[in-house]
């Protein structure tokens, strides 16, 4: 029997933008990615809802794990407002599968691996030092237009208030009570 918690968010960092990423306001560039081997996905197919990209340095590692895992608990509070999230790293659309079957992620991790980094660049959020994507977030509207972005030290989970916080001003009617969900253990 699995007990209900209060989903806690980390309100460490305030989005806010740092330069050298793409600024609110702006048109985001549109992009194909592959999500599987054989799959591929654009930013064009979702216009008209709102959507989340989470560019982060690597699958596997603790940090990645840990914010790619909170999205993923509270997949509801983003589906409350219709929004998809993306992860979109540099490693390959085998390492995503793997990785995402391994945590049970319930949204698509996008490969930027060729040429690597081209999208991560395109959003200003690649470094070449590196050569992985960085701690980037972006929240894009249902007009294609970005309404956040964030870049975060690489070591800091940058969590999810910020996102939700995004999401409400953009969609106040769709603003209320955070959901409960149900704990793992």
């Amino acid at each position: 029997m699995s007990a209900k918690k209060k989903v806690k968010v980390s309100k460490k960092s305030s989005p806010t933008r740092r330069s050298g990423i793409l600024p609110p306001g702006t048109k985001a560039p549109n992009f194909s990615l592959h999500s599987t081997p054989d799959q591929s996905v654009s930013l064009s197919e979702f216009r008209g809802r709102p959507v989340i990209l989470a560019f982060y340095p690597a699958d596997w590692s603790p940090v990645c794990t840990d914010e790619l895992s909170l999205y993923n608990q509270i997949l509801p509070e983003f589906q409350r407002f219709n929004a998809e999230i993306f992860g979109i790293s540099v490693d390959g659309s085998w390492s995503h599968v793997a990785f995402s079957k391994d945590r049970n992620l319930k949204f698509s991790l996008l490969s930027d691996f060729e040429p690597k980094g081209k999208v991560a660049s395109m959003y200003g959020a690649f470094s070449r030092q590196t050569g992985e994507a960085e701690r980037a977030l972006f929240v894009i509207d249902h007009n294609g237009k970005i309404r956040l972005s964030y870049l975060s030290p690489d070591g800091v989970n940058p969590g999810a208030d910020g996102l939700l916080d995004a999401l409400e001003q953009i969609y106040p009617e769709k603003k209320g009570a955070k959901m409960q969900v149900a704990s793992s253990a």
